[in-house]
């Protein structure tokens, strides 16, 4: 594959891209370099890869707009910087990469070079290893940075390396911690239950409620014990399971008397237990404001307050909205 690199072109791009290292004179400076290829290498932003511009730095013209200088390499400071970057790329990080590495001449001075590495989007989740330390790292916005909790799932997660939240087995939860009343009553209002199957069947490892949906189950690969994976114990588990595990796991419905929560009182009621059971108690509490309004200044009178519809679509969206927050801050 060839690659023609144009370095105003580069120089326009997002910084996001694009990594300047002045010179090689810092003892860490290729640390520094091969940590930010493997930043690039996983692509946590979708942006393709990157590239690593060594002999050049990035500063600030008068009126604050960025500015690249080219202060530019030697050919014994390139060589050295380009074989040391690259035997790290092979010797530290895991799995290793081999960056494409391409020599610019310098456009402000024809006695010294530019060093580019070219760093495509890798399918891996790569670490580099410094001293005794193993670390991912990840590009977010102009900087380089060791991915850490919430950022670090993501990248697991985008690299099919750690399964989604969801799906996940749900650490030291058992069968007993489902409500198997409220799981035959959901999924037979949801039109899934079969005649033909039987608890212990939907309760395992092989069969799925609906075909987009895994097992409700998986087999602890250790204890060898069947666990039910989050999703499953946040939709049909016990009350008490539920607060055990995501104690953080509830809805609040509150509602004001007036035009907004200005008003001097309002009711305010928390929710417990599995997400369809918190989804229809808040929807029986939103349903008695959807009463008929009589105006007898209006030329149409008798108006619904509030669509019952509108209201349990704004619902659900919020429930799914807080889900996907709760379990960002889980990650």
């Amino acid at each position: 594959m060839e690659f023609n690199i144009d370095l105003k072109e580069l120089s326009s791009r997002e910084s996001e891209r694009v990594e300047w290292k002045e010179n090689g004179d810092d003892k860490f400076i290729v640390s520094s370099i091969v940590k930010t290829i493997s930043a690039f290498a996983n692509d946590i932003s979708n942006f393709g890869g990157g590239y690593v511009v060594c002999g050049a730095k990035e500063t600030k013209d008068e009126f604050g707009f960025p500015k690249v200088l080219y202060s530019g390499l030697s050919a014994e400071k390139l060589k050295e910087i380009e074989g040391k970057v690259l035997q790290h790329c092979r010797d530290y990080v895991s799995p290793s990469l081999a960056p494409i590495v391409k020599e610019l001449d310098n456009p402000k001075d024809n006695s010294t070079r530019i060093l580019v590495f070219i760093i495509l989007a890798s399918p891996d989740a790569h670490t580099y290893r410094d001293g005794e330390s193993v670390n991912y790292y990840v590009r977010i916005s102009k900087e380089t940075k060791e991915a850490r909790n919430g950022i670090l799932s993501q990248l697991l997660v985008k690299k099919q390396k750690l399964e989604y939240f969801d799906k996940r087995i749900s650490s030291n939860a058992t069968e007993s911690d489902i409500d198997v009343l409220l799981f035959r009553d959901s999924i037979q209002e949801m039109g899934l239950f079969h005649q033909g199957k039987s608890l212990e069947d939907y309760f395992s490892d092989r069969e799925q409620i609906a075909e987009l949906v895994p097992p409700l189950f998986v087999r602890n690969s250790l204890t060898g014990l069947l666990q039910p994976r989050n999703f499953a114990l946040l939709m049909f588990g016990k009350k008490s399971s539920i607060t055990s595990f995501f104690p953080e796991s509830h809805t609040i419905v509150s509602i004001y008397k007036g035009l907004d929560r200005s008003e001097p009182t309002a009711e305010r009621h928390t929710l417990t237990g599995s997400i369809i059971e918190q989804a229809k108690k808040a929807i029986e509490l939103l349903n008695t404001q959807a009463y008929m309004a009589f105006d007898k200044t209006s030329s149409k009178p008798n108006q619904v307050k509030y669509p019952i519809r509108a209201l349990q679509e704004a619902l659900i969206n919020a429930i799914v909205i807080e889900i996907t927050k709760f379990h960002n801050q889980l990650e």
